[in-house]
């Protein structure tokens, strides 16, 4: 059995794969392959748009939510739904609590600011690296209509720090 292909880290992968070819220095072979990979997509894509044509965009929709699927219906520009809803879909498959403050089409800006969300000991939780790079992984698959991300630091004010120490001395318990 293969293991789980997942479109980001193909993506990834594919890039790396040319990089290390460019870093040869063979023009000819860097061509070569840039043309594969354009013939490769432009063949899948294909196939892939007949059949959505003979199925239909409705018998699809259980499978929107699949990162795999989005990411190919998207690339191929074949996903029915608009670029916000596949961009609540991946804010959604992310899970990080955030609040969506705007998409610019024309640049493919997406605004964000981390939601308010007490975790009530005002600790934060996970690395913020690597949450940032699950929602580009998210949203490349769902919407790579987004070329950037900025995180608006404006954020909810903080949960209040629980501060734990001794107790003063209680009146009866004072000499």
């Amino acid at each position: 059995m293969t293991a789980a292909i997942d479109g980001a880290r193909a993506g990834r992968r594919v890039e790396e794969v040319l990089d290390r070819l460019a870093a040869t220095g063979d023009r000819a072979a860097c061509t070569a392959a840039e043309e594969l990979v354009r013939v490769l997509m432009d063949f899948y894509g294909a196939g892939l748009a007949r059949i959505v044509e003979k199925i239909g965009a409705g018998p699809l929709e259980p499978v929107y939510d699949d990162e795999l699927v989005a990411s190919l219906l998207s690339l191929h520009g074949l996903h029915p739904e608009d670029v916000h809803t596949r961009i609540a879909r991946a804010l959604a498959a992310h899970g990080e609590p955030v609040e969506l403050l705007g998409f610019d089409e024309n640049t493919g800006v997406l605004r964000l600011r981390p939601a308010a969300a007490s975790t009530g000991c005002g600790c934060g939780s996970g690395a913020p690296v690597d949450a940032a790079r699950t929602l580009e992984d998210s949203l490349a698959c769902f919407a790579p209509e987004v070329t950037s991300v900025e995180r608006d630091p404006a954020a909810a004010p903080a949960p209040a720090l629980l501060q734990i120490g001794t107790r003063p001395p209680s009146p009866a318990r004072v000499p």
